[in-house]
């Protein structure tokens, strides 16, 4: 049986940038489930996931990590079984896959991904240790599963105009830029003795602001905040950037005003909202040929599954 090919196949992307897999004869260590009458083998498993693992063990460690390997394992395995079964319904049905269309493939991948050059592609083959014939029934194998998926799943061309609305409804802050202000804020720590004496020292700044200082320069002679260095600008923040309590004082300020004194946690706040952009809402017409995409990928998604779920439920699967 050749069916324990098809993980190379599914490897392909990888092997083909020269990201230096493991050569696609490396010794089989065992079975990781049986299909009908062809086997998946942990190598298998272990190439398809490689990737994932990677990250995985970049960002995890201890019980989260493994946890995490076996998650991505077990997710695979049900992915080859779900392509080895599609697979074999192909050959079943006693289809074949034109020579040309695989040749056609081959020579799309040579242009792409060699640039035109055969020679380099097949150095490639051979140092992932892949004939031409190999890597030619791998190509075939992808064209199949693309192919029964596009033939056994059958879904509607288009959307029903209700349908649409009713998504844009539901989903309409998706499509909303929200509200914005142009910031600064001028930061200062309560004093540490209990006293009001940096209350007063806030206040003082905020007078003159009010009677035409540019806050912009007292921000660099007085804030504590991480901004001094550049005024206390905050640039264009949404409401949810900020703590509540700053974000109800910006956010209800007319631009050019500067806050009352906002006492806050340990600190002392000013704010000043330099400019503003409202809400903005994607019209539905904008948006339409989007959702529609959408609804129709979640619809084929949802036939795919069904139509490999029945495909199961007629095999003898097994997992190790």
């Amino acid at each position: 049986m050749n069916r324990p090919k098809l993980l190379s196949l599914l490897a392909l992307p990888v092997l083909l940038i020269g990201t230096g897999n493991a050569p696609a004869q490396d010794v089989l260590d065992g079975l990781a489930a049986v299909v009908n009458e062809d086997v998946i083998t942990f190598s298998q498993v272990r190439q398809l996931v490689g990737s994932k693992e990677v990250s995985a063990r970049e960002s995890l460690k201890g019980e989260a990590l493994a946890a995490k390997i076996k998650e991505i394992r077990a997710e695979a395995i049900q992915d080859l079984i779900d392509r080895q079964l599609i697979l074999q319904e192909f050959k079943r049905n006693k289809a074949k896959v034109p020579d040309h269309y695989v040749d056609d493939q081959i020579a799309t991948i040579v242009r792409e991904s060699f640039g035109g050059d055969r020679s380099a592609f097949l150095r490639t083959l051979t140092a992932q240790g892949l004939s031409l014939e190999k890597f030619r029934q791998f190509e075939t194998e992808k064209i199949i599963v693309q192919a029964m998926r596009r033939q056994m799943v059958k879904v509607a061309s288009s959307v029903p105009e209700s349908r649409i609305a009713a998504v844009y409804e539901e989903q309409k802050s998706k499509y909303t830029t929200p509200e914005e202000i142009k910031l600064r804020l001028l930061s200062i720590k309560k004093a540490s003795d209990g006293s009001d004496s940096r209350r007063k020292m806030i206040e003082e700044i905020r007078r003159k602001i009010v009677d035409g200082v540019d806050f912009e320069d007292l921000a660099h002679l007085y804030s504590e905040d991480s901004t001094q260095d550049v005024g206390g600008d905050w640039g264009w923040v949404e409401r949810k950037t900020l703590n509540d309590n700053l974000a109800k004082v910006a956010f209800n300020l007319k631009p050019g005003k500067v806050s009352e004194v906002v006492e806050f946690a340990n600190s002392y706040y000013l704010l000043l909202v330099e400019a503003r952009r409202n809400a903005v809402t994607k019209p539905l017409s904008e948006v339409r040929s989007e959702i529609e995409r959408s609804l129709l990928q979640e619809e084929r998604q949802k036939r795919e599954k069904e139509w490999v779920e029945k495909l199961r439920k007629k095999a003898y699967i097994k997992t190790f």
